[in-house]
């Protein structure tokens, strides 16, 4: 038994889980507690700051192979990404996808051990959290990221979605991949959706086995320092992959539209499935919607129409909205995800963020970068923000909706570093998993100067029930920490925000509202055609400098200085 113990990888802490997994005597610890940087937004909620705020950052080798690990230590706020850890996880990444950029190879070992988003730091998580998802896709093109799923907590919320992205996934039996967790599917959709004291139906729906079994992971491997090694080696060895699973939109598509949703889906039909989605009817996938006999069925909704009036929606799925124009000259695409009270998924009629709404959306957009290809000139893309949240559901989960908002984020993220222009417009709701998948990897946020324009992680009775406050309490801390806050002025002292629109009529739009719109738009497309292709512009904005996102500057300037 104390073999067993002193073997296993699962019970070591998250430093102890970057040093064993490098060769004896190489590992150096970027940032260490020592460093003192702490988060600066728990004390004032009362909360205990940790000196590493749950994040390692160790360089040294694999096998004789340079190699960054990064570790999050689930023991400290449930592994919640805040504006520390996540700048230490981004900036990382960062740094490596430099080195790789300019000869010098490094190899980037990810250890998920998170519920996603520190809630007590909310907006903060999802800039972070999106900012990583951009390193990963970057780096991806020069060596495989490797993401590690060892168990206790798992991989939850945004980080899910990076998993996702990983070129090569491992998991133990033991680990959990999933984008909601058990007792925020039960607040949401009920006790009957998801029991979150069932136990062997959280591991037979998101556990390790499972995973793999249905596509969403590569390698099981047992809870044993060596096997890990070896499978990290392997993967290393295999070299950077050409199709990660997040751009295989095909494939994941036919899987999708094989399912049976008037039938009960379990865990063995959802791998039989996987098992035969070879597959893919373009035809089905090709038919187009007729925009016109649509009702209007959101905020989100009438400004997609009001914005490519003149232009048809070529749009395959009810729920997903997607038309060529042209604004000042230049061509466009807009894309939405409105609700569709007919959708086979049920917990996706409301406009909700599901399965069907991120592998459709990362097909739009893989069109786009496809058809201009060898354009001089690529189409701008542009999201249209209205999305309430993510899709809760036990079938959501079990099929995946992770993999499909890593889809959509993947999608993005390439198109921009294709050079497509890609801009976000948010006249409604921008929250948690859907934001990020659906707007947060755009070059540029603009978004409307009005009370029904909303960002956060998640619910407030969801955000009180994880973080075991009242909601009294929790808009209490907004006035300390204005990340936590929904209000989109808040969000704007962040530093993120592009621009914020005043005096447009959010609810019911005229046509000089959309004359206002399109001249920002199209001020943005010249900008960002003047600018990097990643998301740098969030951290050098006005707000940012100013202290809207100190500590993430602050972070990578340090790791640059000890790297």
């Amino acid at each position: 038994m104390q073999d067993t113990l002193k073997n296993s990888f699962v019970e070591c802490r998250g430093r102890e889980r970057a040093r064993v997994l490098l060769d004896q005597g190489t590992f150096r610890e970027l940032l260490g507690p020592f460093e003192g940087l702490e988060s600066p937004h728990l004390e004032l909620q009362g909360i205990v700051p940790q000196s590493d705020d749950g994040v390692v950052v160790g360089k040294g080798e694999l096998n004789g192979n340079p190699a960054v690990v990064i570790s999050i230590e689930g023991s400290f706020q449930g592994g919640g990404i805040g504006e520390v850890s996540g700048a230490k996880i981004a900036g990382a990444l960062e740094m490596a996808l430099e080195k790789n950029k300019s000869g010098n190879l490094i190899y980037p070992i990810f250890i998920f051990d998170t519920g996603g988003v520190r809630l007590q730091e909310a907006n903060y998580g999802l800039l972070s959290i999106a900012e990583i998802s951009a390193a990963i896709v970057a780096l991806r093109e020069y060596v495989p990221v490797i993401g590690v799923i060892p168990g206790k907590i798992g991989a939850f919320g945004g980080m899910s979605i990076n998993a996702g992205l990983c070129s090569t996934l491992i998991i133990t039996r033991e680990g959990r991949l999933g984008l909601n967790g058990p007792e925020v599917i039960e607040q949401e959709a009920g006790i009957l959706e998801f029991d979150s004291t069932d136990r062997k139906r959280i591991w037979d729906t998101i556990g390790g086995r499972q995973r793999v079994a249905a596509g969403f992971a590569d390698i099981e491997v047992e809870d044993d320092i060596c096997s890990f090694r070896e499978a990290i080696l392997s993967a290393i060895q295999q070299g950077a992959v050409e199709r990660p699973r997040s751009s295989q939109v095909e494939r994941y598509l036919s899987f999708i539209g094989s399912v049976n949703t008037s039938e009960v889906l379990t865990p063995q039909k959802v791998q039989d499935l996987w098992a035969e989605s070879n597959r893919y009817n373009s035809d089905e996938s090709n038919r187009a919607t007729d925009n016109s006999v649509i009702k209007i069925k959101s905020r989100g909704h009438r400004w997609f129409n009001l914005l490519t009036a003149g232009s048809n929606n070529i749009g395959v799925a009810p729920s997903v909205l997607c038309s060529d124009a042209i604004i000042g000259g230049k061509p466009v695409r807009f894309l939405a995800v409105v609700p569709d009270e007919s959708s086979r998924f049920p917990r996706a009629r409301s406009g909700e963020f599901g399965l069907e709404q991120g592998w459709m959306i990362a097909k739009h957009i893989r069109d786009a970068i496809e058809a201009d290809r060898f354009n001089e000139e690529k189409r701008a893309i542009i999201a249209i923000v209205d999305v309430p949240s993510q899709a809760y559901g036990y079938r959501e989960e079990l099929l995946g909706i992770h993999q499909a908002c890593a889809a959509a984020v993947d999608a993005y993220a390439s198109a921009r570093l294709a050079g497509h222009p890609v801009i976000a417009f948010i006249p409604g709701k921008a929250i948690s998993g859907a934001f990020l998948s659906h707007g947060m990897q755009a070059s540029r946020l603009i978004a409307l100067d009005d009370d029904g324009v909303n960002v956060h992680v998640m619910s407030k009775q969801s955000a009180a029930r994880i973080t075991q406050r009242t909601i009294e309490e929790l808009e209490e801390a907004t006035k300390k920490v204005p990340s936590m806050a929904y209000d989109i002025r808040s969000f704007e002292k962040l530093g993120a925000l592009h621009e914020l629109i005043s005096g447009i009529k959010a609810d019911e739009p005229a046509g000089a509202d959309r004359e206002v719109v399109f001249k920002s738009l199209i001020s943005a497309i010249e900008d960002i055609q003047n600018s990097p292709r990643d998301l740098s512009r969030r951290l050098t904005s006005d707000f940012a400098k100013e202290g809207g996102r100190s500590a993430s500057i602050l972070v990578r300037k340090k790791l640059a200085e000890q790297w």
